[in-house]
């Protein structure tokens, strides 16, 4: 609890609440043959799913993101390997029925005026749908823009529970 301008203000993190957020973790890589295995081997044996992956290749380095099912424990695992890393939030969505989801997804964005930074599909179908991960300038109103416009938002819980 902070005490800002007479007022008491309370702080929460997202860590351990059904967040509407999905985490992004960002591996930082050296750009040889074999690194992306021994990174993907780290997380056998647990209940960490890799549900989606997105590589970006450079001339001495890789960046890897990693979206997990049990983020919590997947950090851990990453951070045991002494790899550097980023997290970063998220958005995950639901794709709708129809011949051009994705359209009605940016159409519904550009509406807002919310840029798309990074997207890429989940690996995993949460309620049996295709989704998309996304990557936005401003999180909050384009989950608050997606929900009205009847959209799904696809949770940590919802990646958690595809075991």
């Amino acid at each position: 609890m902070s005490v800002v301008e007479g007022g008491a203000t309370d702080f929460a993190t997202m860590r351990g609440r059904d967040y509407p957020k999905i985490r992004q973790f960002t591996v930082f890589l050296e750009n040889r043959v074999g690194q992306l295995l021994e990174v993907v081997r780290r997380f056998e044996g647990s209940r960490v799913r890799i549900v989606a992956l997105s590589i970006n290749d450079a001339t001495e380095c890789a960046f890897v993101r990693f979206l997990l099912s049990h983020p919590e424990q997947g950090r851990e695992v990453l951070e045991r390997a002494g790899l550097a890393m980023i997290e970063s939030d998220l958005i995950g969505v639901e794709l709708p029925a129809g011949s051009q989801p994705l359209l009605q997804v940016c159409t519904a964005l550009l509406q807002a005026e919310i840029n798309i930074i990074q997207a890429y599909p989940l690996l995993v179908r949460p309620h049996g749908r295709p989704a998309v991960a996304l990557m936005v300038d401003n999180l909050e109103l384009a989950m608050e823009t997606l929900r009205s416009k009847g959209f799904t938002m696809v949770t940590e819980d919802d990646l958690a529970e595809l075991e």
